[in-house]
């Protein structure tokens, strides 16, 4: 049975599907944004005498972490459960924090960080998939699209506090896992069918068991399930099935359009932008940070709500395409009035750093861990997105590590080479991407392999009424099959 601490509400739960999005986002966004703060504060740089080098590592090496702890995740939340390893990450995190806080020297700072991102890698793999697999349909784009959303609430804390651990966050993810069920996926492949009945009850429809939307979603996951179960594919041979390369090529190549548009400079880099825009000074630099973090959360938290207004495509090229023609402006801004003093101009330079956020933020930052989890189908969710983490920190690592130079040796060029290579990934993504908008994470998996692997009606198809004659057994009838190899009932569908 559920857990007696899973509330039985619709809505509450659906509250505390998407705390858990929140808290993990947080924790998340305080660790990568603090060290931007802490790179423009001259009492941490004296302290620990940095050089560009050894800044750019204390910055890169909780990405090594996340990279090292992706690899594995995969497997481990596939065995263990998501909620189980958000659980594992919480803890990890809160370690690595603790030593972090009290680094007498840089070693163990590095230390500190780097055990930070192996718990943040973990927590960045079970989180969306338990998420992408519990929360209603309806409700998926925003639960998802307020994850990196609430990224920037982290920041504003890393901003304005600039010291300290990661234990708040930490604590309050360990305590809210006490009111979060498990991905009803991961029950029914367990053979845990009647919790996985009750948690999709309360999270459609209320607790009501006996509901179509229930009933249909719960023989759509048997039933795909199932089928994966037949074919008795290792990872290596799923991984291998060409619908399965196309998904695992746009989540990984996803991870480029995610850390690699120009957002990270500003994220890690911005006291060096704002240098070079004419602004020197650390405390107008930190103060400047807090009003475009607070800026950065308000647009991506309201852009979560219209997630599902515009399909996925749609989205990601409109945000890249107008991210490029800001970093464009911002480097021919800077390129003029970096140097010369004249206010105005520097105002302008600041100003279109603000609007690029905005542009991120309106739309890359929902898609974030929306889009990989629904791409993937179940036999390769988990796995898939640990190679999409994986992706995702080399892709940081390479930000925090080469960008720092670059920006000492070509300054403003940097913009102008990172908006050109971005019109690649517009082209990639009106090409190669598929729509997934409005769709369970079942019927996604027709568009990628050409059937639909259960003979239940579409769920909007129900939810709309045009077929609604579907004749199911009883919950009482369904009994627990601890291989969750057979359908556990018969549906009988009326063509609208």
């Amino acid at each position: 049975m559920v857990s007696k601490f899973v509330p039985r509400g619709q809505k509450t739960l659906l509250a505390v599907i998407i705390m858990t999005s929140v808290i993990d986002s947080v924790l998340v966004g305080y660790d990568s944004s603090l060290m931007g703060s802490f790179n423009v504060m001259p009492s941490y740089i004296n302290y620990f005498s940095l050089t560009t080098s050894t800044k750019s590592l204390n910055t890169a090496i909780s990405y090594m972490g996340g990279a090292l702890m992706s690899l594995i995740a995969g497997p481990i939340v596939d065995w263990r459960g998501r909620k189980e390893c958000i659980l594992s990450s919480a803890i990890i995190t809160l370690i690595g924090g603790v030593i972090q806080g009290a680094s007498q020297n840089i070693g163990m700072f590095i230390a500190g960080r780097f055990i930070v991102g192996f718990g943040l890698g973990l927590a960045q793999v079970s989180t969306p998939t338990l998420v992408a697999e519990t929360a209603p349909v309806k409700w998926r784009g925003f639960a998802l699209g307020v994850y990196y959303a609430c990224w920037g609430v982290g920041t504003l804390l890393a901003s304005g506090i600039c010291y300290g651990v990661n234990s708040g966050p930490s604590v309050f993810c360990m305590v809210l896992l006490l009111f979060v069920p498990e991905s009803p996926r991961w029950l029914i492949r367990q053979g845990r069918l009647d919790e996985a009945l009750e948690v999709l009850a309360i999270a459609n429809a209320s607790g009501d068991a006996t509901s179509p939307i229930v009933l249909v979603q719960f023989k759509e996951i048997q039933d795909t399930l199932r089928w994966e179960k037949e074919r008795e594919l290792s990872m290596a041979q799923a991984l291998s099935q060409p619908a399965n390369r196309k998904r695992i090529l746009i989540t990984s190549t996803f991870s480029i359009m995610v850390m690699l548009p120009g957002t990270n400079i500003v994220t890690f880099y911005f006291g060096d932008m704002l240098s070079s825009a004419g602004i020197a000074d650390p405390n107008t630099q930190l103060q400047i940070n807090v009003i475009l973090t607070a800026w950065t959360l308000v647009v991506a938290f309201s852009a979560s709500f219209f997630a599902d207004r515009l399909g996925r495509k749609t989205l990601c090229a409109l945000s890249l395409s107008a991210g490029i023609i800001s970093l464009y402006i911002l480097a021919g801004l800077t390129a003029k009035f970096g140097t010369s003093g004249y206010t105005p101009g520097v105002y302008g330079t600041i100003a279109m750093i603000f609007i690029y956020n905005a542009t991120y933020s309106w739309g890359i930052t929902p898609l974030t861990v929306l889009y990989p989890p629904e791409v993937l189908s179940y036999d390769i969710r988990a796995v898939g997105m640990g190679i999409y983490t994986f992706t995702t920190k080399l892709c940081g690592l390479f930000v925090t590590l080469v960008v720092p130079f670059g920006l000492a040796a070509i300054s403003w060029k940097v913009y102008i080479i990172n908006a050109s290579v971005d019109i690649l990934m517009v082209l990639f993504v009106l090409f190669v991407w598929v729509e997934t908008r409005g769709l369970t994470l079942e019927e996604v998996d027709k568009l990628f392999d050409g059937e639909k692997h259960s003979d239940a009606p579409d769920l909007e198809a129900v939810v709309e009424g045009k077929e609604v004659d579907v004749f199911i057994a009883a919950p009482d009838t369904i009994k627990a099959d601890s291989t969750a190899t057979r359908p556990r009932f018969d549906a009988a569908e009326s063509k609208a």
